[in-house]
């Protein structure tokens, strides 16, 4: 018997793994000391109370022979797909097919999954930083030709076109770990870049929800883009499906490659290998776009922008060089010169019983910063801010 050797490639501990350790372990040495996290991006508020009745509803239609239901159509019910088609395309002008939409247990598990269609063989490129389930995922599967986009303070974050063309390319806006946002003229930019070169353009929007701003929220926004690009999108961070776990993919029937449609390939991959999300979730996710879910959603959502802010604006005035924070749950912040990413991590929790998350566990051009989140509560967050601004402020 053989193993995926590929595996002895990665880092022996996941990123947010290693952080939860560290965490755990001032814990359990300083019991009387309040840790706040500013690391993982985990919600804290509750799901809102639409979504709960919808639940509710549909464990007790589950409780009823007359209207229990068993295992879901593979791709999800219509009554969802057609939510999603409505109120996040249609109503942005955007012509999507029901039949291109695929639900799923997360924007995660599909941002891992979608190379089972892709050949090892294709040249990747990944921005550094980057959320590390696009460099891992790859790496599990035997990609050998991975061309890194540098993201620095130079190019303001923002991955500039390579010179030789990749046959896949990820992008996140707006972005996991640096909370930069890219503008339409970037967007097309790159949708331009991919049809020239018969690229594969991957998309994970999974952040298009904190947008307020005229920024395109998909990348079908661009024209053209439904030749070239997939793309990934979240409940999580959108209504706080963390917990709950509902998610979708976007795969247009114009992505022909080789002669073989991605269309018909990401669907065979998730009738072989995926049974669907549970009918309560399915329900929980189309509350999201009743009147009261949107308005409750919306409320939440500036629940967080507002802790955003705050940080941003606290630990600038502190004398931080912070990024992102607009448009965005995340703040990139430029630790203290002469410490490392995890130097400031291990002193921030030291010092003020702060967690953040190491930039250098995103990839080399991490180093020297940490990302923030603002995803804890709007008291802990001032709390953490205040903590750091009297530790390290001028």
């Amino acid at each position: 018997m053989k193993v995926n050797k590929n595996f002895a490639e990665l880092s022996e501990s996941y990123l947010f793994s290693t952080v939860a350790k560290k965490q755990r372990a001032y814990q359990a040495a300083h019991p009387d000391k309040e840790v706040i996290r500013l690391s993982i991006g985990d919600v804290t508020k509750p799901l809102a109370p639409a979504v709960i009745e919808a639940m509710h509803a549909a464990v007790d239609e589950m409780a009823c022979a007359e209207s229990f239901r068993g295992y879901p159509p593979e791709y999800g019910y219509d009554f969802i797909l057609e939510a999603i088609q409505k109120n996040d395309y249609q109503s942005r002008g955007i012509d999507i097919a029901k039949d291109e939409i695929f639900l799923s247990d997360g924007a995660k598990s599909d941002c891992g999954n979608i190379g089972d269609i892709l050949s090892a063989e294709n040249k990747v490129a990944i921005c550094d930083p980057v959320y590390p389930v696009y460099l891992d995922t790859n790496v599990m599967n035997g990609v050998k030709d991975i061309v890194y986009l540098p993201c620095t303070a130079e190019n303001n974050f923002l991955p500039s076109i390579p010179q030789e063309a990749p046959d896949v390319i990820y992008l996140c806006f707006p972005n996991n770990p640096t909370g930069m946002s890219a503008t339409r003229e970037q967007l097309k930019a790159w949708v331009d870049f991919a049809l020239a070169n018969n690229s594969l353009i991957l998309f994970d929007s999974a952040y298009e929800a904190y947008i307020t701003d005229e920024t395109p929220k998909s990348i079908y926004e661009i024209e053209g883009a439904k030749k070239c690009a997939v793309e990934f999108r979240s409940f999580s961070k959108t209504a706080g499906f963390t917990g709950v776990r509902c998610g979708y993919t976007v795969v247009p029937k114009d992505l022909v490659f080789d002669g073989m449609s991605l269309n018909a390939m990401w669907a065979r991959r998730q009738a072989t290998k995926f049974n669907g999300v549970s009918y309560i979730t399915q329900r929980a996710a189309e509350a999201v776009y009743s009147e009261g879910g949107r308005r409750q959603t919306q409320e939440t959502l500036e629940y967080y922008r507002r802790n955003a802010r705050v940080i941003l604006n606290t630990l600038t005035e502190a004398g931080f060089k912070c990024y992102g924070g607009v448009n965005s749950p995340y703040i990139w912040l430029s630790v203290p010169q002469g410490m490392t990413s995890w130097e400031f991590f291990d002193d921030l929790l030291e010092t003020c019983q702060v967690v953040c998350t190491p930039g250098s566990g995103f990839g080399k051009n991490g180093e020297g910063y940490v990302r923030l989140t603002a995803f804890n509560t709007y008291e802990k967050t001032i709390e953490a801010v205040n903590r750091i601004k009297a530790a390290y402020g001028k």
